[in-house]
């Protein structure tokens, strides 16, 4: 199972991590794929397919670092406006990746999730979903979840019907309504909160993706294109944000007071 105690999924701003552990939760935004090939007079399948090599390396190179989840954007509900072809080769891509790499996933005791609005996808491609999630669903040494026709509007939205369906009383008095009545019902309410975002690829924006979960998360910006992206990149992006003073609303003072155990 997760390390991670449900009873401990509280927000991001009352749950402060210690100053000096690195990140135990790293999002990645994976752009640049068709750049890449492109420059390389490549078809863009090609960078797309070196993308998804760069993924086994990336989530290695995590377990080696002893970072415990890793997100990754893998699809946006944005994405569907590409070119159908290239939809359909992503498709194909995704429904190969689980195919292949299920099974060297499983044996490295990683668990696999996969989150976002999954009812477009073709059957096949969630039935593939849901046999990788349950034959991993016992793994303990990193999580890995793919967002896949995922967006933050969504996750929201999604949320707030579920939990009205779940707590139709609460319509009548929506003054009630907290961040502890809302975070069951979030896509990802079984991983702590991003401490670290990484986007590839140069563009500097966090594109409809866990806009709830990165309120309070370290963001890092490289010019390097995904399939460009290996452990050295990787060790760059943690470098950067263990420069980082982490306040969560409160003085440098405070940062560098002892932290009680129970709130690492």
């Amino acid at each position: 199972m997760s390390k991670f105690k449900p009873e401990s999924a509280v927000s991001s701003t009352l749950s402060i991590p210690a100053p000096d552990k690195g990140p135990r939760h790293v999002a990645i935004i994976m752009d640049g794929n068709g750049r890449w090939a492109t420059q390389r007079h490549l078809p863009r399948v090609a960078g797309h397919s070196k993308g998804v090599e760069r993924v086994r390396d990336v989530i290695e190179a995590a377990v080696v670092r002893g970072i415990d989840f890793v997100t990754l954007f893998a699809f946006s509900s944005e994405n569907w406006r590409r070119p159908a072809d290239e939809v359909s080769l992503l498709m194909r891509l995704f429904m190969m990746a689980l195919e292949r790499e299920v099974s060297r996933m499983h044996a490295n005791r990683i668990r696999l999730r996969v989150v976002g609005d999954l009812s477009r996808f073709e059957p096949r491609l969630q039935e593939l979903i849901a046999n990788a999630e349950a034959r991993t669903a016992n793994n303990d040494r990193l999580t890995l979840t793919v967002a896949a026709n995922y967006g933050g509007r969504w996750d929201v939205m999604q949320a707030f019907r579920s939990l009205i369906r779940a707590q139709p009383e609460l319509a009548q008095q929506p003054e009630l309504i907290d961040e502890a009545h809302l975070a069951p019902y979030l896509a990802m309410s079984y991983a702590p909160e991003p401490d670290l975002f990484i986007r590839t690829g140069g563009e500097q924006r966090i594109s409809n993706f866990l806009l709830w979960q990165l309120a309070y998360t370290e963001l890092y910006f490289t010019d390097t294109w995904w399939p460009d992206f290996d452990a050295a990149a990787l060790d760059e992006a943690i470098a950067s944000y263990r420069a980082r003073e982490r306040r969560f609303g409160r003085t440098s003072a405070q940062v560098h007071e002892p932290v009680p155990q129970d709130a690492c």
